[in-house]
């Protein structure tokens, strides 16, 4: 490949890249490109970019990014794979997809999180964090109990004391239906 060409690729994948901030390695080499299909449509689908890329190319597309420590050491085939709602969204899709028997050789080599280099492990652990929207709805939850709590106790004595006027009055109506 010439260097002209070589740097058109850089280029590109500098342009793809730019803005993303967290992103996974996957090995899925030996698949069936049937599976690939499948495999591409799949994350498609959850707006989620895969992408096969020559490590060196990507070396020099993150030179000086927080992408970079993500291609340090990296050997093999591999498949860059990005995008989701946030980087837990994406860390549960790609473990979700290597769970999957039809994609039983797709599988996570790595990545990369605020410009920390992930293993495969580290991957799987941050798959089990709370997504952004689990987050909010926690903290939503925590922001509106106390409120919900002393709406409660303020509207809690005025409804008994409502109900037992309405209960005494019902029993000195009944009476003076009676006379």
């Amino acid at each position: 490949m010439s260097k002209y060409v070589k740097e058109m690729m850089t280029d590109d994948l500098s342009t793809k890249w730019d803005g993303v901030e967290e992103l996974m390695l996957v090995s899925f080499a030996g698949m069936e490109a049937n599976d690939t299909v499948e495999l591409r449509k799949r994350l498609r689908g959850k707006n989620i970019h895969m992408m096969v890329v020559k490590n060196s190319l990507a070396r020099r597309a993150t030179e000086g990014t927080v992408l970079a420590p993500a291609f340090e050491g990296a050997q093999g085939a591999q498949a860059v794979v990005w995008g989701a709602e946030d980087v837990v969204a994406l860390a549960k899709e790609v473990i979700a997809v290597a769970e999957t028997p039809q994609f039983k050789l797709f599988e996570p080599t790595g990545g990369v999180l605020d410009g920390a280099k992930l293993s495969s492990d580290e991957v799987k652990a941050v798959s089990k964090w709370p997504t952004r929207g689990e987050m909010l709805s926690t903290i939503s939850g925590q922001i509106m109990g106390p409120a919900m709590t002393l709406s409660a106790q303020l509207l809690g004595p005025a409804k008994m004391l409502a109900s037992q006027i309405k209960q005494k009055s019902e029993e000195e109506g009944g009476e003076d239906a009676g006379e």
